[in-house]
């Protein structure tokens, strides 16, 4: 022991996981489903599954521009998020529960030393909904939401931002997720990146260093690998 820091944890003392929240720590997309086709009924569009597994994982703004076109007034772009984000803490509440594999890493990683950082394109609000109903908030050095960066995935900034504050380099952090767009962020950023096909196929994700139908499937070991390639 050194500084009270086991041999195995001081290993990983400079790298780090960045986690996706929705569809890779917790079961939300169903609830995020419900929400986005009640707001856009309301408004005369429809919204089906396909249009929901092409946006997973992208900002509210590029959701609703890609549904009612880029004409939308910010003013009611805000309007339709809060809304439907109040839906979904709503209905979501004390019905969330986590994805199979997801704590059990996190605690696995803790013990090994690593980092960990939640990079989400959600609001702040349902990330600390998430990881207080689910008692996962110390786990994480770092999060990182959505309206901190001007351009959502999969555009890097949101894991770039989340590198920075965990003052390690692009190349010491890799990603999980779940969403096209996020796998696409990742390797912009230059991270290695595991998906997990909760909301997508397996050929939909074949950007990721490592495709995983759950995250039971993921080893410390494995993933160091994928750091140190």
């Amino acid at each position: 022991m050194t500084n009270g820091v086991s041999p195995l944890a001081m290993r990983h003392q400079h790298k780090a996981v960045i986690w996706d929240m929705d569809g890779v720590i917790a079961d939300t997309a169903p609830y995020h489903f419900r929400a986005w086709q009640e707001v856009f009924r309301q408004r005369g569009a429809s919204y089906t599954e396909d249009d929901f597994r092409r946006n997973f994982g992208k900002r509210n703004d590029a959701i609703i521009r890609n549904v009612l076109g880029s004409e939308i007034s910010s003013g009611e772009m805000e309007a339709m998020a809060a809304e439907k984000e109040e839906l979904f803490r709503h209905r979501a509440g004390a019905h969330i529960k986590p994805l199979p594999g997801a704590i059990g890493l996190m605690q696995a990683l803790k013990e090994h030393g690593f980092s960990q950082a939640i990079g989400s394109s959600a609001p702040l609000e349902n990330i600390e909904l998430v990881t207080r109903e689910l008692g996962i908030a110390g786990f994480f050095r770092v999060i990182v939401f959505g309206r901190e960066v001007t351009e959502g995935k999969p555009s890097p900034q949101v894991f770039l931002l989340a590198a920075e504050r965990l003052e390690l380099g692009p190349q010491d952090c890799l990603v999980i997720e779940d969403a096209v767009a996020g796998v696409s962020a990742a390797k912009r950023a230059g991270m290695p990146c595991i998906a997990v096909t909760s909301t997508n196929p397996r050929t939909k994700l074949a950007g990721a260093d490592l495709i995983v139908d759950t995250l039971e499937e993921v080893t410390v070991a494995g993933l160091d690998s994928l750091l140190k390639r």
